[in-house]
């Protein structure tokens, strides 16, 4: 019988529909005023951490709506934004500056809900209000490490191909490699071109000095540079994502510089904390034939430098870099056999081979872990580029048992100081020093005045469309604005279930543009059916014919514009990205509900019925 659907095909269409209605619901409930607290530099937000800040804000008499503690973080729910001030004063005198307490928004969504995989649209800086920053990756310092690395692997491969040298320094013409006869110099420069291309070497010998000079290629300077930008932007997504802010932005502006967007985050000065310090890791031997009293007076190897310890007391430790943190995968604290707290380190492959050869000789050793950080001075350099304060400490000491390779432990640390090393090696280190050049806030009311005027114009737009389907199609025209609304509802819904998937102000724009494009499906599908109509057709014919031979036109124009679209998303950045996401979204929603979900209904009302005229 000609335009019946089996039950199945009906059930099939209510249930997708329905899903997409249920997935959409939890963007009713708008979001609540939060504070967020989080651990900085190694120190942990536990049950002791919530316990105290809960009994802290009932006797000032702020209401807590909500408590949550996950993933080593505290988000407290308050009532309203002056609660949220208040709360964030009275807990930041309390924590003092080893939590980072920041003004956040979090979703009012059910706990119900979210038990069911529930969330509302994640919203862009532009929608939500937030914090956007430009940083700019310190080059020099990039080039300066990886030099220092470089003398640590010309002295480790001249020693284990038994080649003697005098001595390796960096200079201002480059690094230094002395011998004592050039017969010498000439079989180290044979040895050391067939470690590579990276280096250009020249033999700068002059009065009775043999002297092998050696510089990075021009390539490598470049690949060293596009290393740092891409290591340090892969470190800060992780730090932010690590903290919890929602559906953060990272990505790379120019040669040199990164963007990074934290949406929701209301305060500049707490939303640098919470990408946290630009920080390094190197692992270091510890010079343990050092006089203490001499150190502390200055007096030291020239091999080696004097750091502070953290928690107190100095450390006195060799110059030479035996592995810097660029190199960890991952860190979790655990225990050993003797229940014993241990760090639990894992390398890249590069970072196993290296760690492997240089511990191999310093068995029974003490080995330091040293944290590097780099502040803002306030001052700037003569070519107006922030300059940084240097503050280095020693956080770890731990005895070398064997030969380490690519996984390995740090014992010799109480409980607590595991995990917070743990937690400072998980967090990444930066290969270069970044500084903000460039910060903006978008405040909520911003946002907020965005999302009303992004939503007035597609109310506005869809209204006259329904309108014009109404008058125009009739009967027919009042299916299409069901197909119309519902195809609306279930966009809200796929984009709420899409973890990554952000809504932009442009992407508001895509929303828009999918209501004209649904409905141009069902204007193609009534078009055809008044021809069949106007052919002489029965009214089962034109509806059968209608719909299926407007189906191959609607698929061409639909099919083109989504490659479009996906061709945006995957060239484009930012808002076009976001525009790219909603439009794909809404062309595949549009082309079910305007040729399956019309056609259902279409089919119960006046399918396999003998009839003599049609409302179209």
């Amino acid at each position: 019988m000609l335009n019946k659907y089996p039950m199945w095909k009906n059930i099939m269409v209510m249930l997708i529909i329905a899903v997409g209605g249920f997935y959409a619901i939890p963007n009713l409930f708008g979001e609540d005023h939060a504070v967020q607290i989080v651990g900085t530099r190694g120190f942990e937000v536990n049950a002791s951490t919530q316990s105290t800040v809960t009994d802290l804000l009932a006797s000032k008499n702020i209401a807590v709506k909500r408590s949550e503690l996950e993933n080593g973080q505290l988000l407290v729910r308050v009532k309203d934004a002056e609660q949220q001030l208040l709360a964030r004063e009275v807990i930041s005198e309390k924590l003092g500056d080893k939590y980072t307490v920041a003004l956040n928004l979090a979703p009012a969504t059910p706990q119900w809900l979210e038990a069911v995989g529930g969330s509302p649209m994640k919203l862009g800086l532009d929608l939500r209000g937030g914090v956007h920053f430009l940083m700019e990756v310190d080059m020099g310092e990039a080039i300066r490490k990886m030099e220092v690395a470089k003398i640590a692997d010309f002295r480790g491969q001249l020693r284990e191909e038994k080649i003697r040298y005098a001595g390796v320094r960096k200079t201002v013409r480059g690094i230094e490699i002395k011998f004592r006869d050039a017969q010498v110099l000439d079989q180290a420069e044979r040895f050391l071109k067939t470690r590579g291309q990276d280096m250009v070497y020249s033999d700068i010998s002059s009065n009775g000095n043999f002297v092998l000079l050696a510089n990075m290629s021009d390539t490598y300077l470049k690949q060293i540079k596009e290393d740092a930008l891409q290591q340090n932007m892969t470190t800060i997504r992780n730090r932010v994502n690590e903290l919890g802010v929602a559906e953060p932005i990272v990505q790379r502006q120019g040669a040199e510089r990164i963007v990074v967007q934290l949406p929701g985050v209301q305060d500049t000065a707490r939303a640098k904390k919470i990408l946290g310090a630009t920080a390094s890791i190197e692992f270091r031997m510890l010079d343990d034939k050092a006089d203490a009293a001499a150190a502390n007076s200055g007096r030291i190897s020239p091999s080696s430098e004097v750091f502070d310890r953290r928690g107190g007391g100095k450390a006195v430790l060799k110059k030479e870099v035996m592995l810097t943190g660029d190199h960890i995968t991952g860190a979790q604290p655990s225990f050993d056999q003797y229940s014993r707290p241990q760090v639990s380190i894992n390398l890249d492959a590069k970072g196993g081979s290296i760690f492997s050869n240089v511990t191999k000789n310093n068995v029974g050793k003490p080995m330091a872990t040293l944290f590097i950080e780099y502040k803002d001075s306030g001052d700037r350099n003569e070519d107006g580029s922030v300059k940084m304060t240097k503050i280095e400490e020693v956080i770890s000491v731990a005895t070398i048992q064997q030969r380490l390779g690519r996984n390995f432990v740090i014992n010799g640390l109480d409980h607590k100081e595991a995990q917070s090393l743990a937690l400072l090696l998980r967090a990444g280190a930066l290969i270069a020093p970044v500084t903000i050049v460039e910060e903006r806030t978008i405040g909520p009311s911003l946002g907020a005045e965005n999302v009303q005027s992004g939503v007035q114009a597609m109310i506005w737009g869809m209204a006259v469309v329904l309108l014009f389907m109404l008058i125009y199609y009739r009967a027919f025209g009042f299916i299409a604005n069901l197909a119309l609304m519902a195809n609306l509802i279930m966009v809200v819904g796929v984009m709420s279930m899409i973890p990554g998937a952000v809504l932009t102000l442009p992407g508001i724009a895509g929303m828009v543009l999918t209501v004209g494009m649904a409905v141009d499906g069902n204007v193609l599908i009534f078009e055809r059916i008044r021809e069949e109509l106007l052919a002489g057709r029965s009214v089962q014919q034109a509806i059968h014919e209608g719909y299926g031979n407007a189906f191959s036109t609607i698929a061409d124009a639909n099919i083109t514009t989504f490659l479009t679209a996906l061709i945006l998303f995957a060239v484009g950045t930012g808002a076009v990205k976001g525009f790219a996401v909603t439009l794909m979204i809404g062309i595949a929603t549009s082309m079910f509900t305007s040729i399956v979900g019309t056609r259902s209904i279409v089919n119960a009302l006046w399918g396999g019925k003998r009839l003599k005229t049609l409302s179209i």
